[in-house]
């Protein structure tokens, strides 16, 4: 079993989303995409956000994503990033 539960990451990723908006995540789909890309990015060699010694790299995302140390972004968000940046 997943620790904390898919039910509580979902809730800790919209906890940001103000009453009225869709929310950021709504599946464990998007959980999962989430930390499976944060955890490559680990793996790669990007620097781990919480302790992480002793843990998988899969462990690690889960535990930044829990403690809001990463942020998934909205579909909004990406497209304003993605204009910054151009």
């Amino acid at each position: 079993m997943l620790h904390p539960s898919y039910a509580d990451l979902i809730n800790v990723v919209n906890s940001g989303v103000e009453e009225g908006e869709d929310p950021v995540v709504n599946s464990r789909y998007s959980i999962v995409m989430a930390t499976s890309k944060r955890a490559r990015q680990i793996i790669a060699g990007d620097e781990q956000l919480v302790d992480g010694r002793g843990k998988k790299a899969l462990s690690v995302a889960v535990e930044e994503l829990n403690q809001s140390k990463i942020k998934i972004l909205s579909e909004e968000e990406k497209e304003e990033e993605t204009e910054a940046e151009a």
